[in-house]
């Protein structure tokens, strides 16, 4: 019997992904207890194996085929640029990657950032991506932790970051210049698999797509 195996992400979209998953009849739901420090699971229908990565990991494990199937962020899709199948936009997970700089900057729009001024993000790709079209030279400082705290301390005149409700900007002193881009969980596959149809594999992802969740 053919295993398929899934891609989980660690944090946010963890639980809404695996409500989905049982909607299904797929069940990965030790992954949620307090307890768990098992990294992959197989459900009891023996048919398929869950692998609980980072969500900047799902990607690589279904672009090199350690998983068939993933669920993971667009804003995660657009930073690693990886050769996966996009299949659909689950509609959960609702976020935007948007430019911001502190409450009190001069600056009120990203056109009034002065060129070569340093902007501090953990998504490098995507903020070189929009300064680059918008023809406004930048210093990117990669930061993986509290990105805020740059222009807080003076490294950095703004951020590129993840923003969902905007309390964490609003609490410590920052404020959106503009929106990047919207981003919700995806729905994405290895690209062979789904290109030549694995037994299984899109009847998976269409049952995935439409499953009908408890709101």
């Amino acid at each position: 019997m053919n295993i398929t195996t899934i891609a989980l992400p660690k944090g946010a979209l963890l639980k809404s992904t695996i409500a989905r998953l049982q909607a299904i009849g797929i069940d990965f739901g030790e992954f949620l207890e307090g307890s768990n420090r098992l990294l992959r699971l197989e459900d009891r229908s023996g048919r398929y194996e869950g692998l609980l990565v980072r969500a900047q990991d799902v990607p690589v494990y279904v672009a090199y085929g350690q998983a068939q199937v993933g669920i993971v962020g667009f804003d995660v899709l657009k930073e690693k640029q990886l050769p996966v199948a996009q299949v659909a936009d689950l509609g959960f997970g609702h976020c935007r990657m948007s430019v911001a700089v502190k409450s009190d900057s001069p600056y009120r729009s990203v056109q009034d950032l002065p060129a070569h001024c340093r902007v501090a993000s953990k998504f490098t790709t995507c903020a070189r991506s929009y300064f680059e079209e918008r023809e406004l030279p930048v210093e990117l400082i990669p930061l993986y932790g509290s990105v805020e705290l740059a222009p807080l301390t003076g490294m950095a005149e703004a951020i590129v970051d993840l923003v969902s409700t905007g309390r964490t900007l609003k609490d410590n002193g920052l404020v959106e210049l503009e929106k990047i881009f919207d981003s919700t969980a995806r729905l994405i596959a290895h690209p062979l698999s789904y290109r030549l149809g694995r037994v299984g594999l899109h009847e998976l992802l269409g049952q995935i797509q439409t499953a009908a969740v408890p709101a």
